[in-house]
């Protein structure tokens, strides 16, 4: 059979228009079943809605290793409102880059898996089962995906303690040296709602200080002060790592970011690559609704705020109630929207041989720990007891926008780092259970 190549796939993939809402993944999980059966394998699928089926197969290995889950998202978030240069659903190839919705997030991820564990199966390279999953739901919570999966289906994850997903293994340059960051621990979502309240009056009237004002002055807080800084596990070691790789006055300014009162300051110094780092001190929120009011000369006496809230690791949405309260000058009612907890400690069982294979196919990079400042299905598994490594190895181009490319216009990924993936992943398969 022809070989599968990665850069094809992925323009695949992303000709599959799974925008969610709705997501619609049906068609992309039907012909991606069809080519693992061609292939010699036998995919399922297990859907709360048909149109929203995921897929799970077992690649069989030697048996003599555990189980391993590799997992990815196949939804993707909207285009709506954005300007592109090339269009988002047709997988252009141009310049070294394969452009489209969801090349990046994550469908070039998925792409990567699929090639790599069929060319490892293909070789014998699997010392244990992998269980591949393709889910539906990612980007609106995975109510349909592997939230629903770990609920109603634990059983498909037996004997399974450790998982491949989404994101890091990407390069990121500091202060000249490469670095790839390899996730093992992820914010929590911690969605709120803040109810100001104020009297109520005819729009004909002069009014001050009522819920609108309180709501004014609230956001214009949230606008100019931050939560405080904490210093979790997770990142006291990647800053050590990252410090220890750098030496020299790099090492003692990496190292300084460990220091609260001057956590701050040093991450600006970053410039760029800063603004990734800083939510990896917070606990963060950022205003995205606002309700209140009916008519246009009623003055409203409430007014509804929703926050897009990331928890640290270890922290409860008490706690960041409570760094709200320092930073909003009125007085507020909080409710939680939603709080989806991740795991407080880490399983690092997996993380030398991750490390290994990149800093083998990248001699000049070095592989450091990564807490994630947004949120995966990981939290989904590790109700199930398993730990998610993001690994999606990518060798960029130096100044390469990772971050800002993620959900933005012009979503890309460099053809090259397809490709590098793959061959990390296998060496990754190799070491697994050797």
């Amino acid at each position: 059979m022809e070989r599968l190549d990665v850069v094809e796939l992925l323009q695949k993939l992303i000709r599959f228009d799974t925008t969610n809402p709705p997501g619609a993944e049906r068609e992309a999980i039907l012909w991606l079943k069809g080519l693992l059966e061609e292939r010699g394998l036998a995919p399922e699928l297990l859907a709360r809605d048909p149109e929203r089926p995921n897929l799970l197969v077992r690649i069989p290995g030697r048996g003599q290793a555990p189980p391993l889950l590799v997992y990815g998202h196949l939804d993707v978030v909207t285009t709506e409102g954005q300007e592109w240069s090339q269009p988002p659903f047709e997988g252009v190839l141009k310049d070294g880059f394969v452009w489209g919705r969801g090349a990046l997030d994550m469908k070039g991820a998925d792409a990567m898996f699929i090639v790599s564990l069929l060319e490892a199966h293909a070789a014998g390279e699997l010392a244990g089962d992998v269980l591949l999953v393709l889910l539906s739901d990612e980007e609106a919570g995975g109510d349909y995906g592997a939230g629903w999966l770990v609920s109603q289906h634990p059983e498909r994850f037996a004997g399974i303690k450790h998982a491949l997903g989404e994101f890091g293994g990407f390069s990121l340059d500091i202060a000249g040296k490469r670095f790839y960051p390899v996730m093992v621990a992820e914010k929590q979502i911690c969605w709120l709602e803040l109810t100001f309240q104020g009297p109520a009056g005819h729009g004909s009237l002069i009014h001050r200080g009522g819920a609108m004002a309180r709501l004014g002055r609230a956001l214009t807080a949230l606008d100019r002060k931050l939560t405080p800084v904490h210093v979790t596990p997770v990142v006291e070691r990647m800053f050590r790592e990252i410090a220890a790789a750098l030496g020299g006055a790099a090492r003692l300014a990496i190292l300084s970011a460990l220091k609260p009162a001057l956590s701050d300051r040093v991450i600006a110094a970053l410039g760029e690559g800063g603004r990734a780092f800083q939510p990896l001190f917070h606990n963060t929120v950022n205003a995205t609704i606002v309700r209140g009011g009916e008519k246009i000369n009623v003055i409203p006496g409430e007014v509804r705020l929703q926050l897009d809230g990331r928890l640290l690791p270890g922290f409860q949405p008490e706690d960041l109630i409570e760094e709200l309260k320092q930073i909003i000058p009125v007085p507020f009612e909080a409710r939680v929207v939603r709080h989806d907890p991740g795991p407080r400690d880490v399983d690092w069982t997996l993380f030398p041989l991750l490390k290994q294979a990149l800093e083998q196919a990248d001699p000049e990079g070095t592989a450091v720990p990564l807490l994630l400042s947004g949120v995966t299905d990981g939290r989904h598994f590790a109700r199930l007891g398993i730990q998610t490594y993001g690994f999606t190895p990518m060798k960029l181009p130096a100044g390469f926008a990772f971050t800002k490319l993620i959900h933005a216009a012009d979503e890309r990924i460099p053809a090259e780092a397809l490709h590098f993936g793959v061959d990390v992943l296998r060496r990754f398969y190799r070491s697994y259970g050797g």
